[in-house]
């Protein structure tokens, strides 16, 4: 009898992992929008490599000024997780599925105790392959890098701005101008007299308190729109170069390095009383007053005497 020989195929498992696909972009912009597309197509293709993979759905979130903390389509990715409509949840980032560290780790656990992969695909990180404490460890870590680079990514970007002279916060208001309909800074003629006023009663002779005093019995509104003035605000307002026309710009303090927009804006003060005033605070600073109402001038730190 001839021997028959027959080829058995091995049996593959077809058992098949419903897989979701989650996008996130922070704005609603025409730049934000085709990334997002960009995440869909480069996700899906990922999910096609796999045999056993099958798109089931995909979750997007827009944010929107009006709409910031809502991610509607994040919550329904979780809500799919826990009634089993999906196996593994695919996302472009760490920075695109959460908003912050305790976000995200927060979301892995309902995740995880849902038996749900999560793969994130430019860290290539796979939960199922990772450890959950090492997993957690490697958000925090990655998460604290990202918020660095952001933070020095946003300072840069406004050095740069100021740098080059577009940036808008040189035109940021203050008490005494208005912003018209460009964003630069004009005059409000009622505030600025009420500025050259302070000026004019400083060099007068009046203290901070005297000249606090001397508008709230002529009931000018403070600039937050109050009765009462505040002592800082008259302080504040006596050493504010955008007065002369001029804007200071990303300065932390007097020791440090910032920048001196020239003619920023127009003058309500003229530089020969701004310098006045500066010069008798500094006079001011120096003078003591014993209990019996005795005035004594300090010895300026840098002066020396003669033997």
């Amino acid at each position: 009898m001839e021997k028959k020989v027959n080829y058995i195929p091995a049996v593959r498992s077809r058992i098949e992992k419903k897989v979701g696909i989650y996008c996130r972009v922070s704005t609603n912009d025409m730049q934000q929008l085709n990334s997002l597309t960009t995440q869909i197509s480069g996700l899906t293709r990922l999910v096609a490599t796999v045999d056993t993979w099958r798109l089931v759905d995909v979750y997007i979130d827009i944010a929107s000024s009006k709409s910031k903390s809502l991610r509607k389509d994040f919550a329904r990715m979780v809500e799919d997780s826990k009634q089993k409509k999906i196996n593994i949840v695919i996302t472009k980032s760490l920075s695109r599925f959460g908003r912050d560290t305790v976000d995200t780790l927060e979301a892995l656990k309902i995740l995880r105790e849902s038996d749900v992969r999560v793969i994130f695909e430019q860290e290539s990180l796979d939960s199922s392959e990772t450890d959950s404490q090492l997993m957690i460890s490697i958000v925090e870590a990655l998460a604290q890098a990202e918020n660095e680079s952001r933070s020095e990514n946003i300072k840069w970007g406004i050095k740069k701005k100021v740098e080059q002279g577009t940036s808008k916060l040189a035109d940021r208001k203050c008490y005494g101008y208005d912003s018209d309909e460009n964003g630069k800074l004009v005059v409000n003629e009622e505030q600025a007299a009420v500025v050259q006023r302070i000026f004019n009663l400083y060099l007068g002779g009046k203290s901070v308190t005297g000249i606090l005093k001397e508008l709230e019995s002529l009931g000018i509104k403070s600039p937050t729109g109050k009765d009462k003035w505040n002592k800082r605000t008259i302080e504040l307002t006596l050493t504010k170069r955008k007065y002369i026309g001029e804007a200071e710009l990303l300065k932390s303090d007097e020791n440090s390095t910032y920048y001196l927009v020239s003619d920023n804006n127009p003058a309500i003060i003229s530089k020969e009383i701004f310098e006045a005033v500066q010069k008798r605070k500094t006079q001011r600073s120096n003078v003591t007053v014993d209990e019996d109402g005795t005035k004594h001038r300090s010895a300026s730190k840098y002066s020396s005497k003669k033997k």
